[in-house]
């Protein structure tokens, strides 16, 4: 006899959730990915500035060393973890 996994309440994976994304009433992503995806495309865009031309931008408008641009750095790392974490999850619930 097979077993049947519980379902879980997870916001992105509701019944209701999927036919809203389908019918283009919502999306299925939240502010938070939004927001990491964001940080990710300034961080690359830094990243090709500084490979390309040897221009931090960042460390340009808000100063080498500085604390904004340090904060800048560490949102766009976390942004990276988050991402991580999101396509790990996102592959685990097509695996099932």
């Amino acid at each position: 006899m097979a077993t049947m996994n519980a379902p879980t309440m997870d916001r992105r994976t509701s019944p209701e959730r999927r036919t809203a994304v389908r019918d283009g009433r919502g999306s299925a992503m939240s502010a938070l990915d939004y927001l990491a995806m964001f940080l990710l495309i300034i961080g690359g865009l830094n990243w090709a500035l500084v490979g390309l031309f040897e221009v931090d931008m960042v460390a340009t408008i808000f100063g080498p060393g500085s604390p904004a641009s340090r904060l800048i750095y560490v949102l766009v790392g976390l942004a990276a973890v988050y991402s991580i974490y999101t396509t790990a999850k996102m592959a685990g619930a097509k695996r099932h």
